[in-house]
């Protein structure tokens, strides 16, 4: 038999990864490939940033989701820092997409897939299982979050989220009240289309430095907005909020969840000004109702 071996999947594992339910969104900026190409090469030295005409695209990634399990359920969430890339030995595979072929999953190669820089994450098994499976760099994070529901007076296409420091302790995560960079998107009435952009193809370097690619298929279509710069306003991006006040923060004086830091730090570096040229999202259906109650007598 030919080929390389598959990766191991540890206990108590087992692949593939089901998701009982999956609300998502994306956001990719178009910036300076300098940074980028400089952050890739010390990250993940056999993949290359996609080249969009000139610009790399660093990609934000909010998921709330659900997993069943046989003792239970579990609900995490999580925020990816990506970079779009390629492996660099196949270069001259790739076709020849721009950013809106790319987002509406033109490259059916598959090629074009998501570096990850930083994974921030609030459930410590999550943690576990991304860095021993797919050797994600996956740290702990806490995050507060509005997303659109049916299950509100309303059912408004805004979402935003908010990243907060976090830590891993003998008690579990461990969460301080720092905010580290928050997005706000607001696609009420702005055209979108769907798009079959899965499997997406994400990219780890294990501590032997060897490059992994493990595909997530999403099973119904996503949504993709196209921005331009009257649009692009819809979507705001804070970074580097300041961090609390003396004693609000008992981790800070420790160093707990620097990671966070090096993630927000490294956002700032990658996207600096750069206005945002797409938004995705995904919103799983809805597989039962319970209606409202009637008197019977």
């Amino acid at each position: 038999m030919t080929g390389l071996p598959l990766p191991p999947v540890p206990e108590p594992y087992y692949l593939p990864f089901h998701y009982g339910a999956l609300h998502n969104i994306g956001v990719d900026f178009l910036v300076d490939p300098g940074p980028v190409r400089a952050l890739l090469a010390d990250r993940h030295p056999g993949l290359a940033a996609a080249d969009f005409g000139g610009r790399a695209c660093v990609s934000l990634n909010y998921q709330l989701y659900f997993a069943q399990y046989p003792t239970g359920g579990g609900i995490t969430e999580e925020v990816e820092i990506n970079v779009i890339a390629h492996p660099t030995s196949a270069a001259d595979r790739l076709p020849a997409v721009d950013y809106g072929q790319y987002a509406r999953g033109h490259d059916q190669t598959r090629l074009l897939g998501i570096a990850r820089l930083h994974v921030l994450c609030d459930n410590p098994l999550a943690i576990d299982a991304g860095t021993r499976l797919y050797a994600e760099p996956k740290h702990p994070g806490w995050f507060t979050a509005v997303l659109p529901s049916l299950n509100a007076a309303a059912v408004h296409d805004r979402w935003s989220f908010v990243c907060h420091r976090a830590g891993l302790g003998p008690d579990g995560l461990r969460r301080y009240e720092e905010e580290l960079f928050a997005v706000e998107a607001d696609l009420a009435g702005l055209d979108g289309e769907p798009v079959v952009n899965t499997p997406v193809t994400g990219y780890g370097t294990d501590p032997d430095g060897r490059l992994l690619a493990g595909p997530l298929t999403v099973h119904q279509p996503y949504r993709f907005h196209p921005l331009d710069t009257r649009t692009a306003a819809r979507i705001r991006l804070t970074l580097g909020r300041p961090r609390p006040g003396p004693g609000a923060d008992p981790g800070a004086a420790s160093g707990a969840g620097d990671h966070g830091r090096e993630a927000a730090a490294d956002l700032a570096r990658l996207i600096g000004g750069a206005p945002a040229a797409g938004v995705w999202t995904y919103q799983s259906a809805p597989v039962a109702a319970h209606h409202r109650p009637y008197y019977v007598r």
